[in-house]
């Protein structure tokens, strides 16, 4: 099987990095999206943490999460410069290509779209010698920006070549978005695709949204939005999107369960996207139509 497509993401498991790296690359998995408390929760230090991570042979598909950048000002905006600035530096010293920065739900933030695109185009400076690609996620709890569509609003404000989109499919759901909206936007501009499903169907206020969000995700396939994940996944492939995909799934039942056990549930729903759904957007006889199958 190939699932070079997809990784996990460490949120996901228990234990330490160590026990998460083993466990994701034992189930098959190439890459991994890493948190900023994987590396500074490390005992021997952030930079112990990244040898341990190139030494697992794992790509990092990205490095989450700048929270609360954008929409503020004086003090605050500088303090949230610095803290970039201390992201980017561990996010380039994996060797990962890409910042995961959600939208602000401070209620010191500001709503102009263009003050918030100003911010984004600050951070998008700062990680340009780096050679690092910031991907903007709309939280559906978001202060200002809680849809792909706002998100996307002020990417494009925004300007930058380095400065793009994660396109999170709980969010999508959980918000009601329509679906077809995401064929109106630029492929090259999506920087990473999160996925994951959950166990009811609504999830109306944003206080609902987010402790579901945090506590009871589950893979795509095991929630009633199966045909919601589908949908996203098969839109993304016509499209063009032929990045990563990346599961992250908040559950704090799989916290309680052995890694293997929940890095082979990851597995089984990697193989569900590839046979079942990618091959059915894109047929191709006999293999799977993912990037890197020769």
């Amino acid at each position: 099987m190939h699932i070079d497509d997809f990784g996990m993401d460490t949120i996901t498991l228990a234990g330490d990095l160590r026990a998460k790296l083993r466990a994701v690359r034992e189930a098959g998995f190439g890459q991994i999206m890493l948190s900023a408390r994987d590396l500074v929760g490390h005992p021997d230090g952030w930079r112990a943490a990244v040898s341990e991570v190139k030494a697992s042979g794992l790509r990092v598909t990205g490095f989450q999460v700048l929270r609360d950048f954008e929409g503020l000002s004086g003090h605050l905006h500088e303090y949230k410069v610095d803290i970039a600035k201390g992201m980017l530096e561990m996010c380039h010293a994996l060797g990962s290509t890409v910042l995961l920065a959600c939208s602000s739900t401070s209620q010191h933030a500001g709503s102009d779209p263009d003050d918030l695109a100003r911010d984004l185009r600050k951070l998008a400076t700062l990680a340009v010698p780096l050679g690092i690609r910031v991907a903007y996620e709309g939280l559906s709890w978001g202060r200002h920006i809680n849809e792909v569509t706002t998100a996307w609003d002020v990417v494009c404000r925004a300007d930058r070549a380095n400065l793009g989109l994660c396109i999170d499919s709980y969010h999508v759901l959980a918000a009601k978005t329509p679906l077809d909206v995401i064929d109106t936007i630029d492929p090259q501009k999506i920087f990473l695709v999160q996925l994951s499903d959950f166990l009811w169907n609504e999830v109306p206020s944003f206080e609902e949204r987010m402790n579901t969000a945090r506590h009871f995700r589950v893979f795509p396939g095991e929630g009633v939005h199966t045909d919601g994940v589908a949908e996203i996944v098969m839109r993304l492939d016509r499209m063009g999107y032929r990045g990563d995909y990346s599961f992250e799934v908040f559950n704090d039942d799989y916290q309680g369960l052995p890694l293997p056990t929940v890095a082979q549930r990851a597995r089984r729903s990697a193989v569900w996207l590839a046979e079942g759904i990618l091959r059915r957007s894109t047929p191709l006889p006999n293999r799977m139509r993912l990037r890197g199958t020769s």
